[in-house]
């Protein structure tokens, strides 16, 4: 898997030379289409241009919620499914190829696929399991005109992030200047993710399901979210991609590490005004520590078909997804994602993911095991960045976690 995301990677480097054209229509006959997806705009996209499939004997049925991934495997594990897709990301179509919820999709691509870019197939175990859309990465947004007021260039390291926001709390411009994804749980772990990879971290040791991020980096990249951590609401452990996007619109905000897929809902003419959305600047991410590589990660979202379900409906959800995730639909909607669709013209959101490419950006460590580990430290470092425990506790106790999960899955 870890050689198909590195190949999903490069290929996203050459999106500016994709050449393509939209799929021709619809063409199905009959079927139900039922969805599972996250919430947020490059989604909501994909599964508005699908449902237009709709009619003449088929019905599509959608559910976008940012608990799709507490839903899917016991939705996809009745028999029939209770959705003939889930839409996944990097790190969550592993549960359900390892409890065989999903079906492979050569034939599907062989017979209704004909557009779909090879930079687009998901191959886990020689078969194609998911056919990805967009890519996505979390990158520096910034308020030019609060930077230029405080005095400041746009940082690019959360050292300067940090002197940054400094500066704009001095001058009395903001008090919380800086807005991130921190929610206790899954957001709050990317945020160690990436940061931990910014420090050249590894997780695991070499060929091992082993932890180990109980270390001097594991230790740095927490030290350093708390440091942020000053600098936000009080209330930042509750703040998702929804909370950010609606601080950055309110102008409560000037600098974030943000995921690139709400660059598009950030400037639109909805929940804001033109003199604050023409100020959003967004540039790659920073790094740390004095390191090179972006602390930051790459990812693909796409979408797959259940296994428990007829032929019947898993080709019409195959050709009406096909449907959605068109060149059509992808330059029209330019700054929702880097689409990884043949014939997509790239934006600014595109320029800044190649960007992050260039300068080593890695994509997020999926594998078997990565999904305990994610879910351990969401858990484990709450109470460090309530400033309940230390960074060698927080890291101690999620390795714990970790391994007693890993024992009970057979990874150790």
């Amino acid at each position: 898997m870890m050689k198909t995301i590195y190949g999903f990677a490069m290929a996203a480097s050459a999106l500016a030379l994709s050449t393509g054209s939209a799929f021709a229509g619809c063409g199905i006959d009959k079927g139900s289409v039922r969805i599972l997806s996250n919430d947020f705009p490059a989604l909501q996209e994909v599964v508005a241009a699908a449902s237009k499939c709709a009619g003449d004997g088929v019905t599509v049925t959608k559910n976008l919620t940012t608990e799709h991934e507490q839903l899917m495997v016991p939705a996809l594990s009745a028999n029939p499914s209770e959705y003939t897709s889930v839409f996944v990301a990097t790190s969550s179509i592993q549960p359900l190829v390892a409890n065989s919820l999903i079906r492979p999709l050569d034939d599907y691509v062989a017979t209704y696929g004909k557009g779909i870019a090879d930079k687009q197939k998901i191959s886990i175990g020689g078969k194609v399991m998911a056919i990805a859309f967009d890519a996505n990465a979390q990158h520096l947004f910034y308020r030019a005109d609060i930077l230029e007021e405080a005095g400041v260039e746009p940082p690019k390291t959360y050292e300067e992030m940090l002197a940054a926001a400094e500066a704009i709390r001095g001058k009395g411009l903001m008090q919380y200047p800086i807005a991130g994804t921190y929610k206790a749980g899954w957001n709050l772990a990317e945020e160690f993710v990436n940061m931990y990879i910014g420090f050249g971290g590894a997780f695991f040791e070499p060929g091992s399901a082993k932890p180990a991020i109980d270390n001097e980096k594991g230790v740095a990249a927490l030290e350093m979210m708390k440091k942020l951590s000053a600098y936000m609401n009080p209330d930042f452990l509750t703040f998702d991609s929804n909370s950010v996007q609606a601080e950055f619109e309110a102008g409560n905000a000037a600098l974030s590490n943000f995921w690139g897929s709400r660059y598009g809902a950030v400037i639109d003419d909805q929940g804001s005004t033109e003199k604050i959305t023409s100020e959003i600047k967004i540039g790659p991410a920073p790094t740390v520590g004095g390191g090179s590589i972006p602390a930051t990660t790459l990812w693909w979202d796409g979408f797959t078909v259940a296994r428990n379900i007829s032929d019947e409906d898993a080709a019409a959800t195959f050709q009406a997804l096909t449907h959605g995730a068109s060149a059509e639909m992808a330059n029209a909607h330019t700054n929702d994602a880097v689409w990884l669709i043949d014939g997509y013209e790239p934006g600014v959101e595109a320029e800044v993911v190649l960007k992050t490419l260039s300068m080593g950006g890695k994509t997020y460590p999926a594998g078997p095991y990565m999904g305990l580990m994610h879910t351990a430290l969401g858990n484990e470092i709450v109470s460090f960045m309530q400033g309940k425990e230390n960074a060698e506790k927080a890291l101690a106790d999620t390795e714990a976690a970790y391994t007693a999960a890993a024992k009970e899955q057979g990874y150790l």
